[in-house]
């Protein structure tokens, strides 16, 4: 059986550390080979898994022994295998599934460019482009489809999952328009039209993505009647009014795009609207370790950088906004709620 040392001496931390390739490794592996699916709420032997997964018992006992020092998965007295509540999130059927958030941060394209780490920081641009000769986007769209399926099932999943805690944060009382910018299916506004029936909503985001909004949000969905679908970029254009602007994870790109998103914000929004900018941050989070790895993920693949606190304020402020409140969305996530003046 298993044992985990809960509080390793700093020599064994930083060997830990540099291994973490490893334990990202299995969980991927895990996921790929169905491990989380196969096995339900009964434990089951190494034998019995290898058959449901068609791995060879000795070196699925291997992989297994290796993620249950970590969390993922116990091993019992009697030798048999059971679920924790971090391996039942990487199930397809679990309501809080992180399956395709698992596999999206360790897809191939990933074991190429975190080596490539120091020269990024050196010079503060990506290096995407520099090991695959393609922008980050057309690569997935044009030469990795897998990948892409992938990124896409990984941002419907924080999406949705988000959203509950979005429309449970929002207060829309007297508000009678929202638009939801860069807001990809739509989820997020799926979530307050449903808790608000006397709110109409509009969807902006790029052409390719709004085509595939929510079924409850096209023609015929149950809340199609209250919604305006508009394709188009942010950075360009928001050709929109509304009482509430809410722009959820997208101010994550490089200055220029992101000043250009905001200015067209204050363009189109009206004195008094209301604009709420929710973002992961960098500082001032339960969720650090997580937040910083994905800022230095962006940083590699687009050049883009999560904020904090301060730096997101300088944007909003600079853009000519009034930060009201800043409140915690859920453990990952802040709202910045700012008016037009």
């Amino acid at each position: 059986m298993t044992t985990v040392d809960p509080a390793p001496p700093p020599p064994m931390r930083l060997r830990e550390l540099v291994f973490g390739a490893a334990c990202a490794a299995a969980v991927r592996a895990a996921v790929r080979l169905g491990v989380p699916d196969a096995l339900d709420d009964t434990p089951l032997t190494v034998d019995d898994l290898a058959e449901a997964v068609k791995a060879p018992p000795h070196t699925l006992r291997r992989l297994l022994r290796a993620l249950t020092c970590q969390g993922v998965f116990t091993e019992r007295p009697d030798g048999t295998f059971a679920h924790t509540d971090m391996s039942r999130l990487l199930r397809e059927d679990d309501p809080h599934s992180l399956r395709y958030i698992a596999l999206w941060c360790t897809e191939p394209w990933t074991w190429n460019v975190w080596p490539q780490l120091d020269e990024a920081v050196r010079s503060g641009r990506n290096v995407f482009e520099d090991v695959y000769d393609e922008e980050f986007f057309t690569y997935l769209n044009e030469s990795a489809p897998e990948s892409a399926h992938v990124f896409n099932r990984a941002m419907t999943t924080s999406s949705e999952q988000s959203a509950r805690d979005v429309a449970r944060l929002l207060d829309l009382t007297g508000v009678a328009s929202v638009v939801d910018i860069g807001g990809g299916q739509g989820h997020v506004l799926a979530s307050l039209l449903e808790k608000h029936p006397h709110l109409h909503g509009t969807l902006l985001d790029l052409p390719g993505v709004v085509e595939n909004a929510d079924p409850r949000l096209r023609g015929g969905g149950s809340l199609a009647d209250r919604v305006t679908v508009v394709p188009g970029d942010c950075r360009e254009d928001i050709p929109v009014q509304a009482d509430v602007y809410i722009i959820k994870n997208v101010l994550e790109w490089d200055d220029d795009s992101t000043r250009r998103a905001l200015a067209n914000i204050r363009r189109a929004a009206r004195s008094g609207a209301r604009v709420v900018v929710i973002e992961n941050l960098v500082d001032d989070t339960p969720s650090m370790r997580f937040t910083t790895a994905m800022d230095l993920l962006l940083l590699l693949n687009v050049g883009g950088a999560k904020h904090t606190r301060q730096s997101m304020t300088d944007r909003l402020t600079g853009a000519g906004l009034v930060i009201g409140d800043v409140s915690p969305v859920n453990a990952y996530l802040h709202a910045f709620d700012c008016t037009v003046p």
